[in-house]
C-alpha cells in the first residue's frame, strides 16, 4: 500500500555506506511508514547493485548531475506520484534513522504545522560528530548571512536532512524554484522570504561511513562559502519583494 511519506537518497559513489544506512531503514521498521527511494547519480561504484539486492526503488540518471539535480528528481518523483510529505536524507549514514519519525511527527502536528523542517546537530538535545573548523566557520557565518537577509534563526544552515509538504517539494520540482548547482543556505532564505513556515528539530549525526563528502578537505569549505555569498545574495534580490505570494 502506498504510503503518504517518502523518503529520498540521492546517492554517488556510497558503496560504503549505503547498503549499512538502507539495511538500518530496514530493521527500525521505516519502510512500514515510508516509501523509499534512492536517486542514484551516475555511480561507477557497486551503489547500484548493492540498492538492487535489498530491493529498494532506485531512478538512474544517465550522467553525474551534481547533489541539487538529484534532489531535484526526487522532488518531481514525489510530486508524480502525489506524495504529502517528502523527507531527504544523506546515504552515507551522516543522519541516523531516529530522525525520520521525529521529522514525520512535526510535518504532521495539529497546530503551528511547518512547511519545511531543518534537522539541527546544535540543539541542546542533539547528538553530533566533531566537524573541521572550516566547516564551522562557514556555519556561523551563513547563521548570520540568513539572520540578516530574512530575520531567521537557523542554526544548522548547511544541513541535508529536511523534511518538508508538498507545497514546498511541489514548488522545487519546477525548473527556476531550485538551485540544482549549489542547494544550501540561498534555500532557506529563498522559502523563508516566500513565507513558507521554517522549523528546526534536534538531530542525531554520525560520522560518515565511507566515501567523501561533498566539502572535503580546507580549502573547500572556504571556496563554497564564497560561491553561497553569492547565490543566497541573488536569492535575496529575486525574493525579497514577494513574501507570502507563494503560501497564499
Amino acid at each position: 500500500m502506498k504510503k503518504d511519506l517518502l523518503i529520498i537518497l540521492p546517492a554517488y559513489n556510497e558503496e560504503a555506506s549505503i547498503g549499512i544506512f538502507l539495511q538500518k531503514l530496514k530493521d527500525a521498521s521505516i519502510l512500514e511508514l515510508a516509501d523509499v527511494v534512492v536517486i542514484n547519480d551516475a555511480s561507477s561504484d557497486a551503489t547500484p547493485s548493492i540498492v538492487r539486492d535489498l530491493g529498494i526503488p532506485m531512478i538512474n540518471h544517465p550522467y553525474n548531475l551534481g547533489y541539487g539535480a538529484a534532489l531535484q528528481t526526487g522532488y518531481k518523483y514525489a510530486v508524480a506520484e502525489n506524495y504529502r510529505y517528502l523527507i531527504q536524507i544523506d546515504s552515507d549514514g551522516q543522519h541516523d534513522v531516529c530522525n525520520i519519525s521525529q521529522i514525520y511527527q512535526l510535518l504532521t502536528k495539529r497546530e503551528n504545522r511547518p512547511d519545511l523542517v531543518i534537522g539541527t546537530r546544535f540543539h541542546k538535545n542533539s547528538q553530533s560528530f566533531a566537524i573541521s573548523w572550516a566547516k564551522k566557520i562557514a556555519i556561523r557565518f551563513f547563521r548570520r548571512f540568513i539572520k540578516v537577509t530574512s530575520k531567521m534563526t537557523v542554526t544548522d544552515p548547511t544541513s541535508g536532512l529536511q523534511g518538508m509538504n508538498q507545497k514546498v517539494f511541489r514548488y522545487y520540482s519546477h525548473f527556476d524554484n531550485f538551485d540544482t548547482n549549489y542547494p544550501d543556505a540561498n534555500m532557506i532564505v529563498q522559502m523563508s522570504l516566500l513565507g513558507f513556515n521554517i522549523q528546526e528539530t534536534p538531530a542525531v549525526m554520525h560520522a560518515r561511513n565511507g566515501g567523501k563528502s561533498m566539502h572535503f578537505g580546507i580549502i573547500e569549505p572556504i571556496l563554497y562559502m564564497f560561491i553561497m555569498v553569492f547565490s543566497t545574495m541573488n536569492v535575496y534580490i529575486r525574493n525579497r519583494n514577494r513574501k507570502g505570494r507563494m503560501t497564499s
